[in-house]
């Protein structure tokens, strides 16, 4: 009583100034999730099937959907290579799912059917219904299309792709440049149909292409906080000038972007960071996530030299080169790669990721944006074979994050990390198949 007392005190001073009239309340249930969440949310496992070597994933993917509590609990165990479905993909598909855990998205990547985008109703375990309609973008983004949802309330998804870059020579056989088509098409992912599309060819700065750089890849789309534009992440190589082929081992860039207009998806832009020297691309994930903050946070891969940079770009839609944020510092470690990472909310990220001296053994860090922090994440069973390089999926619901971690061949979990705290609670035993791996909860 007499605490009640107090609080019904103090609650009067602070009627008195009504600057604070919004301190007061009888509800002591603490700070509000730090995500949305969804009761009775399916967890959907995805599995890649080796075809040739252990860990390829190269043989298809496999999908069984478990409950929350299912996967929360580490006494139950699913095998999605004996029990699930497989979806539509020649070789690793290109998962992504709504937010509320009911739709998977898919386009189905290379073959006969590859650039064909369905969708997959989740109804438990292997009850997959895949939608009627399909809708092949493959003449437009090519039969292995990268992709992403965007943070739209599962409205949209980007496809982007370019042709095989293109050595151009003056009519004396005097190098040029190097560059492919660029496609950046839209997909209405509730009508399954293309809503637009554009295709340019995207230049660089002179000196930067008469040196050779171009563009190889696109990847990991995501739409800044203001929704007008696009940053579209880029996977650079280098033509040898001197002999029109490849070069590996070339001196890199700063990390680069395309800036596009949304919806129109005109104007490409570049733009270029001075702090991270690696691709923006990512691989088989998001790359980018607009921050509670409204900056654009995007991670870098494939610099030898200094490991993966966690970067910023700021609402005005250019890299803020005052954010410094290495990996490699911030872990005490050299080499780092980010293989897939997640925003989780109010300024905590997760991310998959190796480095110079695993041997390509993975990890979990808890990455903090705001004070530019990491920390290897304990509680989690680590293993030689444990391989994070097609990692695909993560669930992030209320104040909790599920992470899928199999070592190639061998059982693994399901393990449900609470954003606020970083407590580790292993949750549901993932059964194996012999060079086999999952690659995502979605």
């Amino acid at each position: 009583m007499k605490k009640r007392t107090f609080k019904l005190l103090a609650c009067g001073l602070v009627l008195t100034t009504m600057s604070l009239i919004t301190g007061c309340s009888d509800d002591d249930s603490g700070p509000a999730p730090a995500n949305p969440e969804t009761e009775n949310r399916w967890i959907t496992l995805a599995g890649a099937v080796m075809q040739d070597e252990p860990g390829d994933g190269n043989g298809g993917t496999m999908v069984y959907a478990i409950s929350k509590e299912n996967a929360q609990d580490p006494n139950f165990s699913v095998n999605v290579y004996e029990s699930g479905m497989p979806v539509q993909s020649n070789r690793t598909a290109r998962l992504q799912s709504s937010v509320d855990g009911n739709t998977l998205f898919n386009i189905t990547y290379t073959g006969d059917n590859g650039g064909e985008f369905m969708t997959y109703g989740v109804n438990g375990a292997n009850n997959f219904v895949q939608s009627g309609t399909t809708v092949n973008i493959s003449q437009y983004a090519g039969t292995s299309p990268r992709w992403t949802k965007l943070f739209d309330g599962d409205r949209t998804g980007v496809a982007v792709n370019v042709t095989a870059p293109q050595v151009v020579t003056d009519t004396d056989g005097a190098y040029l440049r190097t560059r492919g088509t660029a496609t950046v098409l839209s997909l209405d992912l509730q009508n399954i149909l293309i809503s637009g599309y554009k295709q340019y060819e995207i230049a660089l700065s002179a000196q930067e292409e008469a040196q050779g750089h171009h563009i190889f890849r696109l990847d990991a789309p995501t739409l800044n906080a203001a929704g007008d534009k696009l940053i579209i992440g880029t996977w650079m190589r280098k033509t040898d000038p001197t002999t029109g082929a490849n070069q590996s081992g070339f001196e890199r860039l700063g990390s680069k972007s395309v800036v596009v207009d949304y919806p129109s998806l005109q104007n490409p832009v570049v733009i270029t960071s001075t702090v991270g020297f690696g691709d923006t691309s990512g691989y088989r994930s998001f790359n980018s996530f607009v921050g509670n903050d409204n900056n654009i946070y995007q991670a870098t891969q494939r610099d030898t030299e200094n490991g993966s940079y966690i970067l910023k770009i700021n609402q005005n839609n250019q890299y803020d080169n005052s954010y410094v944020f290495s990996l490699d510092d911030a872990l005490g470690v050299t080499g780092s790669y980010i293989d897939a990472w997640r925003y989780a909310g109010n300024g905590i990220a997760y991310a998959v990721y190796t480095h110079e001296d695993a041997n390509n053994q993975g990890f979990v860090a808890r990455i903090d944006l705001n004070t530019r922090t990491a920390q290897r994440v304990e509680g989690i069973t680590y293993d030689a074979d444990l391989d994070f390089g097609q990692y695909q999926g993560f669930v992030v619901d209320g104040n909790q994050i599920y992470i899928a971690v199999t070592p190639v061949g061998k059982e693994g979990n399901i393990y449900v990390i609470d954003i606020p705290t970083g407590a580790v609670t292993k949750g549901a035993k993932l059964l194996n198949r012999p060079g086999n791996h999952y690659i995502g909860v979605f």
